[in-house]
């Protein structure tokens, strides 16, 4: 079985988010998505998220093709990984945190996944950051 594995916060699912995780799943059998901790997009994205974390989780789950969904961890970022232990990281076009050095920080902990970055789908309209989202 190989083991796809994406992460994000998706605050508000929307159809780039769809575009990102089927585009994931395509390149395995198990598709599991990492849901950002609030207290991790307050950091990252220097604001609250619009929907708790659990929230965020049950929009995906809701999507019907997600196998599995976890909450991000609040110290050791890569620890999901270490655990999951995927075939394939799939990152968004744009994500860009926890990324630095990430093959290498992969395989310091014995972890030699397959790195894809997904391409944007319509990112004019479907970006988080560019939509009206209410909460």
């Amino acid at each position: 079985m190989k083991k796809v594995m994406c992460f994000g916060t998706f605050d508000g699912v929307h159809k780039g988010h769809e575009h990102y995780l089927k585009q994931a799943k395509k390149l395995g059998d198990f598709l599991v998505v990492v849901v950002a901790l609030d207290e991790t997009v307050k950091k990252i994205k220097n604001r609250e998220p619009h929907y708790p974390a659990d929230e965020r989780a049950g929009q995906l789950q809701q999507l019907g093709f997600v196998d599995k969904i976890i909450l991000g961890n609040p110290g050791d970022k890569l620890k999901v990984v270490a655990d999951e232990k995927p075939d394939v990281i799939c990152l968004g076009y744009d994500q860009t945190f926890f990324t630095d050095n990430l093959k290498e920080k992969l395989r310091q902990r014995g972890l030699k996944p397959e790195i894809v970055r997904i391409g944007a789908y319509m990112p004019e309209k479907f970006k988080s950051s560019k939509m009206s989202i209410v909460g």
